[in-house]
């Protein structure tokens, strides 16, 4: 039977053959996503070596946070947010990849108790501009940042988009060109960003040619999800 743990090392060594393939120089860490994984899941992927994990869902997620209050897990808020769910995500996560809004970020700035070290923000980036899409718009993108000189409970780290999925590599390629030049063009005005948080199961190794500094794998490493539902309690 083919383990977490093999699964992790088998994507780790991914990891370093597509850097080595593009001759990339960045370094590229691997956000597990546990959504709707058990906490017995991440404990196993925990002792196989990996201490980051991506949740998509609050409830879900402090759930299996007081489940593994043993364990020094940096946990990364992936998934939409709402308003009403800013304060608990700015009391409970390391980082937060999926800020689109100027509300939101005043709002986990507001939230986060000073005793915390500030968080760790990625914004996510509409690239496309498609309206189907959550994320900044590429117009947007420079004023939301900007606006992050206000915040000194939040450090912009960088951007963060979920492409359409497509098996073409072409396509991939095309989709996670486009996030990294939202990402130079940043660079190139001047704000202090290091993160590119993009890729996933089907495309990271396309996502680490782009210059991926996270790619955020699920099935991947887990295998099939479980049921949402047996995981969710009302908090």
């Amino acid at each position: 039977m083919t383990t977490i743990s093999n699964r992790l090392q088998d994507i780790l060594a991914t990891i370093q053959s597509a850097k080595a393939a593009t001759q990339c120089q960045q370094q590229v860490n691997l956000l597990a996503v546990s959504k709707a994984q058990p906490a017995s899941a991440i404990r196993e992927a925990y002792t196989a070596g990996q201490a980051m994990f991506g949740e998509n869902y609050l409830q879900e997620a402090l759930q299996k946070q007081t489940e593994l209050t043993d364990l020094p897990i940096e946990w990364h808020f992936i998934g939409p947010i709402q308003s009403n769910k800013t304060q608990l995500i700015a009391q409970n996560f390391s980082w937060v990849h999926s800020v689109d809004r100027l509300k939101i970020a005043q709002r986990l700035n507001d939230a986060r108790p000073a005793n915390l070290a500030p968080l760790q923000v990625c914004l996510q980036v509409n690239a496309s501009n498609e309206e189907s899409k959550s994320g900044v718009t590429q117009h947007e993108l420079v004023d939301l940042a900007a606006a992050f000189s206000n915040f000194p409970r939040l450090k912009l780290r960088g951007l963060m988009a979920i492409p359409a999925p497509s098996h073409d590599k072409n396509i991939q390629r095309t989709q996670f060109k486009q996030v990294r030049e939202c990402y130079d063009a940043l660079l190139a005005k001047g704000f202090a960003l290091d993160t590119l948080s993009i890729g996933m199961s089907d495309d990271y190794p396309i996502a680490i040619e782009q210059g991926a500094t996270i790619v955020r794998i699920g099935s991947a490493l887990f295998g099939a999800r479980k049921s949402l539902e047996s995981l969710m309690v009302n908090i």
